[in-house]
């Protein structure tokens, strides 16, 4: 399953349309709304997961693009301090991914960055917040700032 993180700028236009019932019904793709801020007749904002085949994802992409949403991935990261991480194993019940699981019979918890869809509910749940997650679109504006 194919899962990443979408900032999508909405032009006025489209703002009443029902653009996400589209995505399911005519692409076959799951969505996560993190964020929105749509307004009837006015420019909105959302911060959107989608799910689904590579491909149906790309066309879901494709068909944004052509009503004028502009689309840019957020590229989240999420690490793991070693040095913090007393291998308690609580992020591997919330993680809806499975990128931290336990290997048995070590017990020892695992993370697998490539499965990670930067979600962050790992980061609540961590108690001694060993995992940290960052945004790669903010970290390069404050770069360029800087």
């Amino acid at each position: 399953m194919y899962t990443r993180i979408y900032f999508l700028r909405y032009p006025k236009e489209t703002s009443g349309d029902p653009v996400i019932y589209h995505l399911v019904r005519q692409y076959d793709v799951e969505f996560n709304i993190l964020k929105a801020d749509i307004r009837p007749q006015r420019d909105g904002i959302m911060i959107l997961e989608l799910k689904g085949n590579r491909e149906n994802v790309r066309q879901a992409l494709g068909y944004l693009k052509g009503l004028g949403v502009k689309v840019e991935r957020l590229a989240t990261r999420v690490r793991r301090d070693e040095s913090r991480c007393f291998q308690c194993g609580a992020c591997t019940g919330i993680c809806p991914v499975g990128a931290l699981h336990i290997r048995r019979p070590e017990m020892e918890v695992l993370f697998d960055p490539e499965k990670c869809t930067g979600c962050g509910l790992c980061v609540t749940g961590c108690p001694v917040r060993a995992m940290e997650v960052s945004i790669d679109r903010l970290l390069e504006e404050e770069a360029a700032a800087a």
